[in-house]
């Protein structure tokens, strides 16, 4: 059993109480489709090497009418990173003791024209204290007043705690949401943002305007485009976009990576993954 102290435990409730309300909107929106679907979540823990419990957490996913294919998850995990890998984590060189609690959001949209999305926040613990996350919009069909959009949002709340941080975290998310051996950007960005550390209440009160800001933007987003008509073309253009969105997620994600070396539940690590895709 993990013992959480008062910054831990705050984190912690705010991402399952994020996770409640994110949910609660896609179902709605799922209602106004004329669908029941509802998300079913699955309750998972975490043991090392050695058996010992690490904590765990619950995975949510949902499949419907308007949402193909949703996963939102929150995990609340601890133990020691194990071998090298200790070395590559912020503060884990020397010790390789970590926590970490957050939420992580793919939402893969039935119809073509409605934006795919990804949107993660967290709280890591090592000899250092740290926040990280953020959201990207992920269009197999670009639509310039949806991007525009979603990263006006998210410019706001960053805006309303720092100025430096909208750019700064743009261009941290164009950096890191590049497929190198397509060459091409993932989506149309966001924000990244990791290793803010320092103030904790600060930097927890920006992680929380970050998951206000998505559930906000986004179920905007999809309720202007859900009932669009589209075409056997676009769904063609969809599959093949999901093929580059899956080869990201695979090849490059680092969240990928940190649940696979933890003993993260593999059904939550790889609900990322799209539905249906497909390659030439």
């Amino acid at each position: 059993m993990l013992m959480l102290d008062d910054q831990q435990t705050a984190a912690r409730h705010w991402f399952e109480a994020l996770r409640d309300a994110i949910c609660a909107e896609f179902e709605a929106i799922e209602r106004e489709a004329g669908s029941d679907a509802a998300f079913a979540y699955t309750p998972w823990d975490r043991h090392d090497a050695s058996g010992e419990s690490g904590g765990g957490g619950v995975r949510g996913v949902m499949k419907g009418r308007v949402f193909e294919k949703v996963g939102v998850n929150v995990s609340t995990v601890g133990g020691a990173f194990e071998g090298d890998f200790a070395k590559t984590i912020h503060g884990a060189g020397d010790d390789p003791r970590f926590f970490a609690t957050g939420i992580s959001l793919v939402a893969h949209m039935a119809n073509p024209h409605v934006p795919a999305v990804h949107m993660n926040t967290r709280f890591l613990v090592t000899t250092r204290r740290w926040f990280g996350g953020g959201a990207d919009l992920n269009p197999p069909l670009p639509v310039a007043e949806d991007t525009e959009e979603f990263h006006a949002v998210l410019k706001t709340a960053c805006d309303a705690h720092d100025p430096a941080h909208y750019p700064r975290f743009k261009e941290w998310a164009d950096d890191y949401f590049y497929i190198p051996h397509r060459h091409v950007h993932r989506g149309v960005g966001g924000i990244f943002y990791d290793h803010l550390e320092g103030d904790f209440d600060a930097n927890f009160a920006f992680t929380q305007d970050v998951g206000r800001a998505f559930l906000d933007v986004y179920p905007r987003i999809v309720r202007r485009r859900m009932d669009q008509p589209f075409t056997a073309d676009d769904v063609g253009q969809q599959r093949a976009w999901r093929g580059r969105y899956a080869e990201f997620n695979l090849v490059y994600d680092r969240g990928t990576l940190f649940g696979l070396k933890t003993g993260g539940n593999i059904d939550a690590i790889l609900m990322s993954l799209p539905p249906v895709a497909h390659w030439d």
